[in-house]
């Protein structure tokens, strides 16, 4: 027969074979593959990174705590709150005194002032070393040294400055928090010692009041300010001396303690006539001494939350910036 008669030559027939070989080996090596398929290759189609960008800011970030003399810079937390608390605690000894004493009828409260300013000037190491002076130094340089504290911790583990200062709901509640305790506490005692009957314990319902006023009076230090601001009725040239919002910090928890006073005076009076009361004779003596006892209370809100707030964020401050 002849050839390209309808047969394939041998020329034709060895390759069509290599070429059938050929597509089932790479390299060499057999490939098996089913029918209508494409050969199959390890090769990635595309090229993956070898970390994810961000990532290895974000754990950097994360080990970049400041500790750079903390030592120092929690005693100077303490300093500072040791000494604006030393600050303010005699004039506040001296008021809370009178209004407990007002209130039981041990004694009037102009005569209370008189008496303990003069111990002041003329037995200053005695004052200085009495009980109700260390509880109300333990009450304020606890709080202050409770703030302090925070920022310092929160400056240190997100690697800022060590006189950073810090706000937000976790400062407000452990601020609020350790006030709240030392103040009850302080409360008690100061009810025991200055109340008109023998010292015994204070009621849960003294102990609520006693609540209630410090929040209170929180609540108008810390939350109304930035609230209230912004609406206070200030000239141009009265804000050349004293922002709104400086204004509104001491306008504010001052201004509650109308509010809050009633509260206070019903706890002492409960503790000093637990009996049979009738609450309208309660009510009566709480009427009676509400004003001046707020008028006192407001003068002892001044250098609590004013006076010794800017002493201690100021010399905080000041201090913490030598350590940088």
């Amino acid at each position: 027969m002849v050839a390209g008669a309808g047969e394939p030559s041998a020329a034709a027939t060895g390759s069509s074979s290599s070429s059938r070989h050929g597509e089932g080996h790479d390299n060499g090596t057999l490939q098996p593959r089913m029918a209508g398929s494409t050969p199959f290759s390890a090769k990635p189609q595309f090229e993956v990174p070898d970390k994810l960008e961000g990532v290895g800011s974000v754990e950097k970030e994360k080990k970049e705590w400041n500790t750079k003399a903390l030592g120092q810079r929690v005693a100077v937390d303490a300093a500072c709150a040791a000494t604006a608390g030393g600050l303010v605690a005699p004039v506040i000894t001296t008021i809370d005194k009178a209004i407990i004493e007002n209130a039981s009828g041990k004694r009037q409260m102009m005569d209370s002032l008189k008496a303990s300013f003069s111990a002041l000037l003329t037995r200053p190491h005695r004052f200085l070393t009495s009980k109700p002076f260390a509880l109300i130094f333990m009450l304020y340089s606890g709080t202050y040294f409770t703030a302090n504290s925070l920022d310092t911790i929160k400056a240190s583990m997100s690697g800022r400055r060590a006189s950073t200062t810090t706000s937000g709901p976790s400062k407000f509640a452990a601020v609020s928090m350790a006030n709240l305790s030392l103040c009850l506490y302080k409360d008690s005692q100061f009810t025991k010692m200055f109340g008109a009957v023998s010292p015994r314990p204070v009621p849960p319902v003294t102990y609520a009041l006693f609540a209630v006023r410090d929040c209170l009076t929180i609540f108008a230090s810390f939350n109304l300010p930035p609230i209230i601001a912004p609406n206070l009725p200030l000239s141009e040239s009265a804000q050349k001396y004293v922002s709104r919002a400086s204004a509104a910090q001491f306008l504010a928890p001052a201004a509650i303690q109308l509010v809050s006073t009633p509260f206070h005076l019903l706890g002492l009076d409960l503790y000093n006539r637990n009996g049979g009361t009738l609450l309208s004779d309660r009510l009566r003596k709480v009427r009676v001494d509400w004003l001046k006892s707020s008028v006192a209370r407001m003068g002892r809100i001044v250098p609590a939350f004013g006076l010794g707030g800017v002493v201690n964020n100021g010399m905080r401050s000041r201090l913490m910036r030598g350590l940088e």
